[in-house]
């Protein structure tokens, strides 16, 4: 039997070494607040067992000094201890000051002690006090690390959840073990061997949990390698958005971790989505963790534990980010291929439309043209004079039908071309406007200018006559009268409202209302207008760094409404 209590001795020996070196290790290639506390604590133990090799006799100054450092160390372990655990979130302010109180009363109690009593030997009431309260601490502070470290490691991943419960399997167990020890005396050697057995359990628990072997880490990561991998097959497959690549790797890249919730930005910055950020928000025991890759912003909210106890899933979180990264940017390429593609293809349409518009609205009037002259060529004689002043007028309607169009095309090649020249001058306002119905109205009779008297702005008088009799020719075209022309001025900013009460613009067709070349079901129908009107009036007044937008009118009809930036009164 006391060969087999100076085996385990001798194993509890080299394995509290063991540890106190590896947490030493730890902390130096970590440097974090928590490595500190680990080193302290479980390098602290392995002092303690080397210390034990040096016999122990009170009548030697020497090996008193070292009985008092033994026993110093044995109140300080576990408040290191708890101090570790507790290095991922703050305790209680209260409570930090008691614990560190009764610590340094119980440390400065076993140096005024005179003497340690031995084996077999009486003792003092004072000492009884000192032990009891040296149970107190020791049970209290290790059983609140174990339980602290058990119930947090059930909200992470398996490898962290895993190393927490050994952890505080650990301390429980060193808990028992001092326990059992103290009633040990030289003649129980059953006893002082399940002490010993107790003692190298706590020991390899600790080892274990602080740092397990990678073939064990492997075989409990199984849960988190099967969900990387599901992640990662899902990254590979096609999709059409990144939202769509956000919301595959999302929930995945979570539970790798125990996040409560993440996100995901691409290279822009902007976040394409996110997993159950508002939860973790209101939590204050969170960790937020970025991982940066190439194209890609993985951020989760986990615990505090897991940068300690999951730093390889981190490390599979960064691969998994790497490729989001590529997935992502895939995406991006595929949507501005798409996009071109688009582009080419509306660029070729209104090619076509151009080419079937520009051949039949040349065509009708050059016929018409052709025919009149025609029959003036071989008829010419033969007319009477009312004939000739019809034919004379519907030469007139043509040609001019012709150079609008021709006005048109040459407007769109300055549109292209960016060659729309601005140059604002002092306007009378409600006289331009006047000026411009007369000009353009079918009827200026039912048109009614809301312009105040004397509103002055300084705007290019091209622009206004070039949309407002676009506006304004549109609505005797397409609606009914009675036609208002609205002008006001505002935040610097002259707005022309143009409005009639017919029955509007159909909904279906607003988006492309200012698109070139396109024109509702109703003007194709009645083959009115060549769809260049708009787009045409919009350009002018983007040029002038304003705008053209349309609204349904109140109760019924169409409104348009020219918002240019201008000078407003004699400035």
């Amino acid at each position: 039997m006391h060969d087999a209590i100076s085996a385990f001795h001798t194993v509890n020996l080299i394995a509290f070494v063991t540890l106190g070196v590896v947490a030493v290790l730890t902390w130096r290639r970590r440097r974090d607040r928590a490595s500190v506390w680990a080193a302290a604590a479980f390098g602290s133990l392995a002092v303690l067992e080397l210390l034990s090799l040096i016999p122990q006799h009170e009548e030697n100054v020497g090996e008193k000094v070292v009985t008092r450092i033994e026993i110093a160390i044995l109140v300080l372990f576990p408040y290191l201890l708890f101090r570790f655990t507790n290095a991922f979130r703050k305790p209680g302010l209260p409570l930090a000051r008691a614990l560190f109180g009764l610590t340094t009363v119980l440390l400065v109690w076993a140096f005024l002690i005179r003497r340690y009593p031995q084996a077999g030997e009486t003792r003092s009431n004072a000492f009884e006090a000192f032990v009891l309260l040296f149970l107190f601490h020791w049970i209290v502070l290790t059983i609140a690390s174990a339980w602290s470290l058990w119930r947090a490691g059930r909200a992470q991943p398996s490898v962290a959840r895993r190393r927490m419960q050994l952890l505080a399997f650990a301390g429980a167990t060193l808990a028992v073990a001092l326990l059992l020890a103290l009633p040990v005396s030289t003649s129980n050697s059953s006893w002082a061997l399940g002490t010993q057995i107790l003692g190298l359990a706590a020991v390899i628990a600790f080892l274990v949990g602080f740092a397990p072997p990678q073939l064990m880490r492997i075989l409990w990561r199984t849960p988190e390698t099967e969900r990387f991998q599901a992640a990662m097959a899902s990254l590979l497959t096609f999709a059409e958005s990144q939202e769509e690549v956000a919301r595959r790797v999302l929930e995945p890249a979570a539970q790798m971790v125990g996040a409560r919730a993440a996100t995901v930005r691409n290279a822009e910055g902007k976040v394409v989505g996110s997993w159950n950020v508002h939860a973790a928000g209101d939590a204050d025991d969170t960790e937020l963790v970025e991982v940066e890759a190439p194209g890609a912003t993985l951020t989760v909210w986990t615990t505090p534990y897991a940068p300690f106890f999951g730093d390889e899933e981190l490390a599979l979180l960064r691969s998994l980010g790497a490729v989001t990264g590529l997935a992502l940017d895939r995406v991006r390429l595929y949507q501005s291929e798409h996009e071109s593609r688009l582009q080419l293809e509306r660029a070729n349409e209104l090619k076509a439309n151009f080419i079937a518009l520009a051949a039949h609205e040349l065509r009708t009037p050059m016929t018409t043209i052709h025919g009149f002259v025609t029959t003036l060529h071989h008829l010419g004689d033969r007319l009477d004079e009312q004939q000739r002043e019809t034919v004379r007028e519907a030469l007139i309607q043509q040609t001019e039908r012709m150079a609008r169009l021709v006005e048109q095309l040459l407007d769109l090649s300055r549109r292209d071309a960016e060659a729309i020249d601005i140059v604002p001058e002092r306007v009378d306002v409600r006289a331009q406007v006047e000026e411009i119905v007369r000009a353009t109205a079918a009827d200026p009779d039912s048109v009614d200018v809301v312009v105040p008297d004397g509103a002055v702005a300084t705007v290019d008088r091209n622009v206004l006559d070039r949309v407002i009799g676009n506006l304004i020719t549109n609505a005797f075209r397409y609606g009914q009268p009675p036609v208002t022309v609205r002008a006001e001025r505002t935040d610097r900013h002259l707005r022309i409202t143009v409005e009639d009460h017919g029955h509007g613009v159909p909904a279906e067709f607003v988006p492309d209302l200012f698109e070139r070349f396109s024109r509702s079901e109703g003007s194709r129908a009645a083959a009115v207008g060549t769809g260049l009107g708009l787009s045409i009036a919009r350009s002018y007044a983007r040029a002038h760094g304003g705008d053209l937008v349309y609204e349904d009118a109140d109760p019924e009809g169409a409104c348009f409404r020219l918002i240019l930036p201008a000078t407003v009164g004699g400035s």
